[in-house]
């Protein structure tokens, strides 16, 4: 109990540290507090640390995750920085903390905090018990909402709700879970009906965030981890080879997933997005990583088995690990999670790709654009 408090001390701190930094490397002289702030909503692709204070094994704050950046394990799944902190360094933000760090209680919120969890879903059932699923996220969020009106007044909370980007990334281990678990759900429905439950979660939390005001999202669909490490060792007589059974899921998903955005677009006023096709940006590097700069597309840098598929880093359960001499090599750190270089590559995408990478919008203008 000790050591976690001793690690949300440091963490905090080197989050101001960081933080001001940032804010003074730029030679823009407009205040922070004038930009728009961030809302994250999602799993392990996005959580900063919120798995840290539940009670749960899906955690990784132990060494070596953290051990770039930060140089210390902040439950990030990663060896550093993921996406949403890259998004809002080019947002002229703060790093957004997570919702459950004790030091929050100072924190307005009124540059933004991250709800994501590690291993959630868009279904309670995924995982149950053990992570923050999507709506109880979207309770935290409310909760934050109350929070500013009672702190600043309605109409500064509303003016932050409707400047804000809310970004998402929600779904894969919706599919993954079944495979793993005795899932009701998932074997009395057909894949159709199974991936319609998945968006109409989705989708109902993403409507009630735009009743509270918000107006501007930001989404990535699901990515290709049925060809990451973990995935590419699960049919053992095919070692290498992307796993089909989520492969069809997956790209089901992400086709019902686009249709229900445009769908959202059309019936909401006001309503504007950010779309990045994440799995194919994944992909891409996951099949050319030399294009990209890694030297490793399929392997991952820390873990054990072939291909370092077996999740053991950092000695998890007890296992023997291996660990990577050159992390910036590898597309993936651990068997299902990408590196910190992995994710500023995709960070930049988001924010600023052209339309037909990142569209209707990108983050960038999502960012610069005056809700109405």
């Amino acid at each position: 109990m000790a050591s976690s408090r001793l690690v949300s001390i440091i963490f905090f701190l080197y989050t101001i540290i960081l933080s001001i930094s940032s804010i003074s490397s730029r030679e823009n002289n407009n205040l922070v507090t004038n930009q728009a702030a961030l809302f994250v909503f999602g799993d392990s692709l996005f959580d900063a640390g919120n798995n840290n204070y539940i009670d749960t094994g899906l955690r990784s704050n132990f060494w070596p995750y953290g051990q770039t950046t930060f140089k210390f394990p902040t439950g990030r799944v990663s060896d550093g920085r993921l996406i949403p902190d890259f998004i809002a360094e080019y947002a002229w933000l703060p790093l957004i903390p997570p919702n459950l760090q004790p030091s929050n209680g100072n924190n307005q919120f009124t540059y933004g905090v991250s709800f994501a969890s590690a291993g959630a879903g868009a279904l309670a059932g995924t995982f149950p018990g053990m992570v923050i699923n999507l709506e109880t996220q979207l309770s935290s969020f409310k909760n934050v909402e109350r929070r500013l009106r009672s702190e600043l007044g309605d109409a500064e909370a509303k003016k932050i709700l409707s400047r804000a980007v809310y970004l998402f990334h929600i779904g894969g281990n919706d599919y993954f879970y079944p495979l793993s678990a005795n899932s009701s759900l998932f074997q009395s429905n057909s894949k159709e009906k199974f991936a319609d439950f998945v968006i109409g979660n989705t989708t109902s939390v993403i409507e009630e965030v735009y009743k509270m005001g918000g107006r501007k999202f930001g989404f990535l669909n699901v990515g290709a981890y049925d060809c990451a490490p973990a995935a590419l060792i699960l049919d053992r007589t095919n070692i290498g080879s992307c796993y089909k059974p989520v492969t069809e899921l997956i790209d089901l998903h992400n086709k019902k997933f686009s249709d229900a955005l445009k769908r959202l677009q059309r019936d909401l006023p006001g309503f504007r997005y950010a779309f990045h096709d994440y799995r194919t940006s994944l992909l891409e590097r996951i099949n050319n990583p030399m294009k990209y700069g890694f030297k490793e597309g399929k392997k991952g840098c820390c873990g054990s088995g072939p291909l370092r598929g077996n999740n053991t880093c950092g000695g998890r359960m007890g296992q023997d690990y291996e660990l990577c001499e050159n992390v910036t090599d590898y597309l993936f750190f651990d068997s299902s999670h990408l590196t910190e270089k992995a994710h500023r590559q995709i960070a930049e995408l988001i924010w600023s790709g052209p339309p037909n990478v990142t569209g209707p919008y990108n983050l960038k203008a999502l960012f610069e654009l005056r809700s109405t």
